[in-house]
């Protein structure tokens, strides 16, 4: 495969990093030689740098590196900034603490040219040596996060953080990739997932920072970047099934509640539930509608920004979301509320003002108004964000 149009870069994100930036570079290039002997490609190796005081600019540009100077602070803006200076195919990154080999990112380069849009390294496969990655990273953190990525965006990555891997400069530009900080490479993968890029994995070896002094990166606030990264791009179980999960047990119990009439307790198992447990079953219900309308909005946003692609399922419920049938549905509602509250009204005024015990009734018919006008302005904002139209389906940009 002799093309020498076609290169590929090696983006090293750089903040004072003195004692191991020369290795790095020099191992980038034996790597580099290695590519263009079996593929090839010409390629250069770039140092985004943060802004370090230490001379490692000086260092990289002896070294043969080519030095880009990126003022925003985060391992996500020197990325991004690298990866725009560059001009290449074919995109690799990795830490400058010599905590991997560039070596191995050879047969990631070498997956691209077989048509995988990004190559993830993966350090299970690959080997963790000793002191290389703290215990509760290696056995808690990393299998954890990587475990609800594959449950959450039904992928079968193993190890989803690792820090070197490659892309091709058409899939960058398809990610529109904005974080500027570690969640950058969360941001990346679930992004590919989404997009149903071609992902490949091939296994690489962690070895133990070599700085000397502690890494930029700290685990459990970064461990929840990331976290709070998968759950932001993951609508349906962020709103759609805690709302779902919260909507039935609401409905159930003020169903249980209504059918046992009057004031009467309600036994569940070992628990009685009373009049006053429409309220909880009511604010359950409400909250259940406005977190997925929520949940719903938040697709439609991925879907407008290009995130992820519209399924069939949700292709098929745009196509048949108006505004005209949400405004109906929720003025039927509000009327079945209203009719519900005059009924009990109506039916006070005929006992001659006696006393009323329809507590749970009218709780009941007073959520059926809120929840109609719930889904009445709902409609609303679905024309709004689908470009002031009645038909929905232009939200999912198809």
């Amino acid at each position: 495969m002799k093309n020498e149009t076609i290169s590929v870069a090696f983006v090293l994100p750089c903040l004072n990093e003195v004692a191991t930036l020369e290795k790095c570079i020099l191992r980038a290039q034996v790597a580099l030689a290695e590519i263009r002997e079996k593929f090839g490609l010409s390629g250069e190796v770039i140092v985004a740098d943060n802004g370090s005081t230490d001379g490692s600019q000086d260092i990289a540009r002896r070294a043969g590196a080519r030095v880009v100077d990126v003022p925003e602070r985060g391992y996500g803006a020197a990325l991004l900034a690298g990866f725009g200076a560059a001009k290449s195919q074919y995109l690799v990154m990795g830490d400058s603490d010599c905590s991997y080999d560039f070596v191995e990112a050879v047969p990631m380069v070498e997956e691209l040219l077989n048509g995988a849009d990004l190559c993830m390294g993966n350090r299970f496969r690959g080997g963790i040596k000793p002191g290389a990655m703290p215990w509760k990273n290696r056995y808690i953190g990393n299998p954890a996060l990587s475990g609800l990525l594959r449950f959450l965006f039904k992928t079968d990555i193993g190890d989803a953080h690792c820090g070197l891997r490659a892309l091709t400069a058409p899939a960058l530009e398809g990610l529109n990739l904005s974080s500027s900080g570690m969640e950058f490479a969360s941001e990346m993968l679930l992004k590919s997932v989404l997009l149903d890029y071609r992902i490949a994995e091939v296994p690489v070896t962690l070895s133990p920072d070599q700085r000397g002094r502690d890494p930029h990166l700290n685990p459990w606030r970064d461990g929840m970047r990331h976290l709070i990264y998968m759950l932001l791009l993951s609508p349906s179980w962020l709103f759609m099934v805690p709302g779902l999960a919260l909507g039935v047990l609401g409905l159930l119990l003020m169903t249980a509640l209504l059918s046992a009439g009057g004031d009467d307790l309600v036994q569940i198992g070992f628990f009685f539930f009373g009049s006053h447990w429409a309220v909880m079953a009511s604010a359950a219900m409400v909250i259940s509608v406005q977190t997925i309308i929520m949940g719903l909005f938040a697709q439609l946003y991925n879907y407008k920004a290009l995130i992820r692609r519209p399924s069939k399922r949700a292709i098929a419920f745009l196509t048949a979301s108006r505004l005209e049938y949400w405004l109906l549905a929720g003025l039927l509602l509000i009327a079945g509320g209203l009719a519900w509250i005059s009924t009990i009204t109506l039916g006070w005024i005929a006992s001659d003002y006696a006393g009323l015990s329809a507590m749970r009734s009218m709780i009941a018919a007073g959520t059926m108004c809120v929840i109609g006008a719930q889904v009445f302005f709902a409609g609303f904002l679905m024309s709004v964000v689908s470009g002031n139209r009645s038909q929905h389906l232009y939200a999912a940009s198809v």
